[in-house]
């Protein structure tokens, strides 16, 4: 039996895409199982002007280009003037990766090529927020995948940060979530990444087998510990 988290929660969950196989993964069947339905959007395909002017909740999926490549891939111009209206109106967003790096660039934050690529599994360091959202995945890895990063908005509380990068995620009030790392990919799923960015990868010198082991290892947990974290930011949003 599902069970409906939110009541006035429009059902059906919106979710931008950036790159075809970085979708909603594990989270998605979570979503199912709480009794909502899931729609997809293609960034630089579709027009993303309905999904960010929804109502309920919409979350901003991961991609290898960058917040600052707007000449490059003039969409983005589009969708970040869409996403700075729905922050204003305060309207519930997830955003993961790109994603979170989007919505801070949306709320003023700057957002660059980092020091160092970040990809691999590890724990994260979790702030003493109130209620951390996040609570969850104390002691768990998490997927990071990331070679940008950003400033943390003027306006938000900072969540976690890594060993490598301060800034990992972030909230404005209950409703705009942002995780610069990964807990969507299912452990069946990462072997689509490692084909897809294998270009990134064997220019970082990331150890492929390595990763392959870990995940294995530590995404049977973070998939549980991720079904926390996405049940407690719905039961939280304030719509």
């Amino acid at each position: 039996m599902t069970t409906i988290l939110h009541t006035t929660l429009p059902k059906t969950i919106y979710a931008i895409q950036h790159l075809a196989f970085e979708d909603l993964g594990a989270l998605e069947d979570v979503f199912y199982q709480y009794g909502y339905r899931v729609r997809y959007f293609d960034a630089g395909v579709d027009d993303l002007s309905a999904a960010l002017a929804y109502n309920g909740l919409v979350v901003i999926l991961g991609g290898p280009i960058g917040v600052y490549e707007q000449d490059d891939y003039p969409f983005l111009t589009d969708e970040i003037a869409g996403l700075k209206q729905r922050l204003a109106d305060n309207k519930p967003t997830l955003g993961i990766c790109l994603g979170a790096q989007l919505i801070a660039y949306a709320l003023g934050a700057k957002v660059y090529a980092g020091h160092t690529k970040e990809i691999g599994w590890s724990s994260l360091n979790l702030s003493q927020a109130t209620h951390n959202p996040l609570a969850a995945l104390g002691n768990t890895a998490v997927l990071h995948w990331h070679g940008d990063t950003f400033d943390l908005p003027t306006q938000a509380e900072l969540l976690a940060s890594s060993d490598l990068y301060p800034h990992q995620a972030f909230q404005i009030g209950k409703n705009i979530l942002a995780l610069q790392f990964h807990i969507e990919v299912a452990e069946e799923d990462l072997e689509k990444w490692l084909i897809g960015h294998t270009c990134e990868l064997r220019k970082a010198n990331i150890n492929i087998q390595q990763l392959r082991e870990d995940n294995h290892r530590y995404a049977p947990e973070l998939m549980s510990k991720a079904a926390e974290v996405l049940g407690q930011y719905i039961s939280n949003l304030q719509v």
